[in-house]
């Protein structure tokens, strides 16, 4: 039976069951598990806080995941594409579509926010000055 709301167990739950998906998974797999190596139980619970800050607004969670993402240098735009890719698979198989919905959306603005932080580069762009017209 899937979940129709979301609390703390509901939360707890889809971390665990998510991140055991993203640790075997072979393209971004090795990344979670080099960067968090022996320490799996406690970024679960920094996980677990941080999903019930969004999603119940719990105010518990007070890191700085961007500046935690912005020192890994073998990241790529892809790596954020798979990891919802994964989301979305964890939540459509624990939650109900409407509950599943609610957790993809903020997924989606999350990992927006971290490509854009982390890779959009206005400056190195040059703005060539061209006449307008035909």
């Amino acid at each position: 039976m899937k979940y129709a709301a979301v609390d703390a167990a509901s939360i707890e739950k889809l971390v665990h069951h998510f991140y055991a998906q993203v640790g075997a998974d072979p393209f971004i797999g090795p990344i979670f598990n080099d960067v968090i190596g022996e320490n799996w139980d406690r970024h679960l619970q920094t996980m677990v806080t941080f999903w019930s800050s969004v999603m119940l607004t719990s105010g518990l969670y007070k890191g700085t995941p961007m500046a935690k993402h912005m020192a890994l240098k073998n990241i790529e735009p892809a790596h954020f594409d798979r990891w919802l890719e994964l989301f979305r698979q964890s939540t459509s198989e624990l939650f109900e579509p409407a509950i599943a919905r609610e957790f993809v959306i903020r997924a989606e603005r999350i990992a927006e926010s971290f490509k854009l932080g982390l890779f959009y580069r206005p400056q190195e762009f040059k703005v060539v000055n061209a006449p307008l017209g035909n």
